[in-house]
């Protein structure tokens, strides 16, 4: 007659089930020794209860997935907005520094001196200086029949010939300023006011009561923002068109990088000798760092989410096993009959609750990583996706697999086997 296989490792198993080994293993006289589980049967004994289940098996896997995935993918958008904004600080630099007239001690708004940018400009370590000057009652329209009220919150702004260079910007249209347009009615717009107005170079448009032709349009400009809408003008050609004072409104400044803090500790007192509490000096990258730190504020919530889902997945997982054992009374009385242990039981629960999460765990750090880089590649970002992130997340999913078994498998190991047997 045919040996008979043991259904929990899939041996001969005739003596094994019953707890005794053919030819030895017994402890003492009368004593069996019981049967052992190795890790691969575990496994194979575990697979077998899932694979009954696939419906189930697959909505329970897929809460866990939901609630990695937003957990992984929250981790990674942050770091690779981190990383894109090292990037563009390692590009654009953190040495710029800005300097600005503050208000008076009666109120007013304050001045710089004219003479302000050829004072800061002899600071030793101070490597590159340009300024822009507001030019007032000056604003630019596409046309002379737009109403003077829709000015679309555009300035008309004097430039120095070096500013693009020193604030980190370049012309993607066009051409900058020379010695020679700078003294005509030239413009260069920058890239919002360009939009606004719908021009490109060889346009003219509506400037300060007269006609100028556009020559160039610039790129955006992280670190001096302002200069996305104005529409920028020679220095010259503001004072004998625009009546322009010649007063700058931000003298843009580049330094060593070993010497920013000393500098910006000086160029107060030199750019207003006279007044320099008056003088407002900042440095911009600061502005994007800040930023930065009010998106990550955000992370910390999105991740509270992330990890309710994964709760929620969890409870899905042990509601699953729950009904498993309700399910399969009579095969966990059968295994007992044939000599099983309480603890064996235990494992084989506890094993399919652990294989259930693995799955949803890996499957949602993937979608994790998917969606990162595809959010990422839309926004033009490098991709980064710190390893512990996934790594920590299927190890939370293994953890939260065993908690969600664990009730499951002691309920399972506590049925006697009658009463197992004797379940409809």
């Amino acid at each position: 007659m045919a040996a008979d296989r043991d259904p929990l490792d899939g041996r001969l198993g005739g003596d094994r089930l019953g707890g005794s080994r053919v030819g030895g293993g017994r402890r003492g006289s009368g004593s069996l020794v019981p049967a052992r589980l190795r890790c691969g049967d575990v496994l194979r004994v575990g697979g077998s209860g899932l694979r009954a289940r696939p419906l189930r098996v697959f909505l329970s896997a897929l809460g866990i997935a939901i609630g990695i995935a937003a957990m992984v993918s929250v981790v990674g958008i942050s770091s690779s907005s981190r990383v894109d904004l090292d990037r563009r600080l390692a590009a654009l630099g953190t040495n710029l520094l800005t300097v600005q007239p503050g208000t008076r001690l009666d109120g007013g708004e304050a001045t710089l001196p004219v003479e302000a940018p050829e004072m800061i400009s002899r600071i030793a370590p101070v490597r590159e200086v340009a300024a822009a000057g507001k030019v007032a009652d000056a604003t630019v329209y596409r046309n002379d029949r737009i109403p003077e009220v829709e000015t679309r919150g555009l300035t008309v702004q004097a430039a120095a010939l070096d500013l693009p260079r020193t604030v980190g910007t370049e012309v993607t249209e066009g051409a900058w300023l020379n010695e020679a347009t700078a003294r005509y009615p030239a413009v260069v717009l920058g890239a919002a006011a360009a939009d606004l107005l719908g021009v490109a170079p060889g346009v003219d448009v509506y400037l300060g009561g007269r006609w100028f032709s556009v020559v160039g349009v610039l790129a955006p400009a992280p670190l001096a923002p302002e200069l996305d809408n104005a529409a920028l003008v020679g220095w010259a050609a503001a004072k004998s068109y625009l009546d322009f004072d010649g007063h700058p409104t931000t003298v843009y400044t580049r330094s060593l990088d070993s010497a920013v803090e000393s500098v910006a500790d000086l160029l107060a007192a030199t750019a207003n000798p006279a007044a320099p509490g008056e003088v407002l000096v900042s440095r911009p990258s600061d502005a994007l760092v800040a930023r930065q730190a009010t998106e990550e504020a955000f992370t910390g919530l999105l991740l509270g989410l992330g990890a309710v889902a994964l709760l929620v997945g969890g409870v899905g997982v042990a509601n699953t096993m729950v009904i498993s054992v309700l399910e399969r009374r009579a095969e966990i009385g059968l295994r007992r009959s044939l000599g099983a242990t309480r603890g064996q039981l235990r494992l084989q629960f506890v094993a399919e609750s652990l294989l259930l999460s693995a799955l949803g765990g890996v499957a949602g750090a993937l979608l994790g990583v998917l969606v990162t880089t595809a959010y990422a590649a839309t926004r033009g970002w490098p991709t980064s996706v710190p390893p512990w992130a996934t790594l920590g997340a299927v190890a939370a999913t293994l953890v939260i697999g065993a908690l969600a078994g664990l009730y499951p498998a002691m309920r399972a190991a506590r049925l006697a086997p009658t009463q197992a047997l004797a379940a409809p």
